[in-house]
């Protein structure tokens, strides 16, 4: 990461603990700095837990404290999957003068083109949409949970859980290239009454999928 305390420009790298390196997030990335100086924040998160984040807790401080007036990243959801949290940290950003830029996103790059005081109200209009977004979002989850409370009302609910540790071998065979038959075949865990199981190929694929970046 470069050292320059007059560099207002920063580049986030999230990956997951699955991925080699982020030389592609990155190579996208700075296709939106058009040649300006940058310093590259880059963190690995685990796929399988959610875990604090201190090199973006250290981007939000260094936004709050306007040394930081351009953020890059490859995609939305390195910053927050949650709609209302992201929402949330636009509003932040917008407050101290920090501009968003994302390489998956690029429609939002033509609110910053809108001439004042047009851009703030078209940027005030997306983030009310965002808002819209996460509040139905919720309402669904929400609905979705009351009906399967009545569904199962007086039953008992679901089966055990696959446990974290089959999980992660799930991840791991597939990072060094096992397909998801024989990952299938080899990874084991007990259920509820103590038999010994192997994973379905339906739980591997939607393992998988839940966990890549």
């Amino acid at each position: 990461m470069e050292q320059n305390n007059k560099i207002k420009n920063a580049i986030y790298i999230r990956t997951s603990t699955l991925e080699q390196n982020p030389s592609n997030q990155l190579k996208d990335c700075e296709s939106l700095i058009n040649n300006e100086p940058y310093e590259v924040h880059e963190e690995k998160q685990s796929a399988w837990k959610d875990k604090d984040r201190p090199i973006f807790e250290l981007i939000k401080n260094k936004i709050k404290h306007g040394e930081i007036k351009s953020l890059v990243v490859w995609d939305w959801d390195r910053l927050f999957r949650n709609r209302r949290k992201l929402k949330e940290f636009f509003e932040s950003c917008k407050l101290y003068g920090c501009e968003i830029h994302s390489f998956r996103q690029k429609f939002f790059e033509d609110l910053y083109k809108i001439p004042e005081p047009f851009d703030s109200i078209m940027q005030d209009l997306f983030l009310n949409l965002l808002g819209w977004m996460a509040e139905d979002e919720s309402k669904k989850k929400s609905d979705r949970v009351k009906i399967a409370y009545q569904n199962h009302k007086g039953k008992k609910w679901g089966r055990k859980p696959v446990p974290e540790s089959a999980i992660k071998e799930i991840l791991k065979k597939h990072w060094v290239g096992m397909d998801l038959r024989s990952i299938s075949d080899e990874v084991t865990y007990y259920d509820k009454n103590r038999n010994r199981k192997n994973v379905s190929l339906g739980f591997v694929h939607k393992t998988i999928k839940e966990n890549s970046v």
